[in-house]
């Protein structure tokens, strides 16, 4: 611990976003950056605990504490205060193959657990990580890794999500020849079509693939291997497969979202969106421009449904929310605001959100558009355009289906490991979790990899 009182010294200190008004006029990444003095104050204010619950990574009565990724908080947090960077990007290093991504889009469970956070303001531990990973690729230090020795050993890896990519990584350092597999013609799964880019630019995406690829990953994009011809292929040619295709299939609602574009759900509307502002192209679903949005759902991927519509242009947009407001309260009675509901406020006034309301009924004119939609409140609001962000049931069936795994919600593995029961057929991320972080879905493809390593090799050195 470099400073004993810094916690006691320095007030928290995020990095301070660009003003709603201005962000929402553009899809550029809206945080900066803090001056490394500033930083290093923000690494001083770590405790470095006895026992550092940011890095328990437990789950305790159906509730997450701290990283699941177990990193190493405390230290890289004292490498910062003295200025060593190299150091402390060798310790993030360790236990997270990709800061840069989950500096960016975790939710920070760390520092949920923070000990600072439960007297004054918790540590800023997502920040830190984040200036540590951007600061290291700057300096020239994130270089390829040269594999000192390989194995013989072929693996196939299908989704490049990031539970796909960190199976990807970690087997290939362990000296495996792996291949990525990609239904999209861009490899980084919902990193790439999920995620707007001003949340996680795509650049940021394209330069840890090619790192990837620089160290010997191969991706093939645009192959879908739902078939079951391309199945059998992959389990005759590679020692090993490990599916990592995501969760997408929607949790339904009671309404009929099969009508056209002006209805769908989240993240379609998310990646229709991507691909039209950041590749050109045009996907099945509208763009929100002049139209009234309604967004049902919370999390996440509402709001970023949100922001997205605000940027399209929307008309207007609203946000139904299942639950009653007081369910969302803080610890001290507030209502919390997330980017999204900030930028809404800020083009049109007031708070998107409507709590404890849903849809009741869709209202379509003459030829058939949606016009308006009927709540369980009573009332009629416009809308030409219904996108229900309301989360995934589990995962896709085809693939499932072409390999011969078992499914209930999400693929069925072996008690306590990654094996699915076809033999030499592994699983990880969401599509075994079921929804949930990107920070998770890493830990998942660490943990497969060293389930893969281990029937691969007879042992593993891989930390899951």
């Amino acid at each position: 611990m470099g400073k004993p009182t810094g916690f006691m010294e320095y007030a928290r200190r995020d990095t301070e976003p660009r003003p709603a008004e201005q962000r929402v006029l553009d899809w550029e990444e809206f945080h900066g950056s803090l001056p490394e003095e500033i930083r290093a104050e923000q690494g001083a204010r770590c405790m470095s605990c006895g026992v550092p619950f940011c890095q328990a990574g437990i789950v305790w009565e159906g509730k997450a504490f701290g990283c699941p990724l177990h990193n190493l908080i405390p230290e890289w947090n004292d490498m910062i205060l003295s200025g060593n960077w190299g150091h402390a990007l060798s310790r993030l290093l360790k236990t997270n193959n990709f800061p840069e991504f989950t500096g960016r889009v975790c939710p920070a469970p760390c520092e949920d657990a923070c000990l600072c956070g439960m007297y004054e303001s918790a540590v800023t531990i997502r920040d830190n990580e984040l200036s540590v990973i951007e600061n290291a690729f700057q300096q020239g230090r994130m270089r390829p890794r040269q594999i000192a020795q390989r194995s013989g050993k072929k693996v196939a890896v299908v989704g490049s999500g990031p539970a796909g990519l960190a199976v990807a990584d970690q087997l290939n350092h362990r000296g495996h020849a792996v291949t990525v597999y990609e239904r999209e013609e861009r490899p980084g799964g919902l990193l790439t079509y999920g995620i707007p880019n001003m949340k996680l630019p795509k650049s940021i995406v394209e330069r840890r693939v090619r790192l990837m690829e620089e160290e010997g990953i191969v991706f093939r994009t645009g192959v879908d291997v739902s078939g079951e011809e391309i199945a059998q292929q992959l389990l005759q040619e590679y020692d090993a497969v490990v599916l990592c295709c995501g969760a997408e299939k929607p949790r339904a609602l009671d309404l009929d979202l099969k009508g056209g574009a002006d209805t769908c759900w989240g993240v379609q509307f998310l990646k229709a969106a991507i691909q039209r502002q950041q590749f050109g192209l045009e996907g099945g679903v509208s763009s929100a421009r002049d139209k009234d949005v309604v967004i049902v759902g919370t999390g996440d991927t509402a709001s970023d449904c949100v922001a997205t519509a605000l940027r399209q242009g929307c008309r207007s947009v609203t946000q139904l929310v299942r639950r009653g407001r007081a369910d969302y309260l803080d610890k001290n009675g507030a209502l919390p605001v997330d980017y999204a509901q900030e930028e809404a406020f800020a083009v049109f006034g007031h708070d998107p959100r409507r709590f404890g309301v849903q849809v009741q009924e869709l209202l379509r004119g003459e030829g058939g558009s949606l016009d308006a939609l009927v709540t369980t409140d009573g009332d009629t609001i416009p809308c030409g355009l219904l996108i229900a962000a309301t989360g995934a049931a589990g995962c896709e069936d085809a693939v499932c289906r072409a390999f011969g795994v078992e499914v209930d919600r999400t693929v069925l593995t072996r008690s306590g490991t990654y094996q699915t029961n076809v033999e030499k057929v592994f699983t990880a991320g969401d599509m075994r979790r079921g929804q949930s972080l990107v920070v998770w879905a890493i830990a998942e493809g660490r943990a497969a990899a060293a389930d893969v390593d281990r029937y691969l090799t007879g042992y593993t050195n891989l930390l899951g």
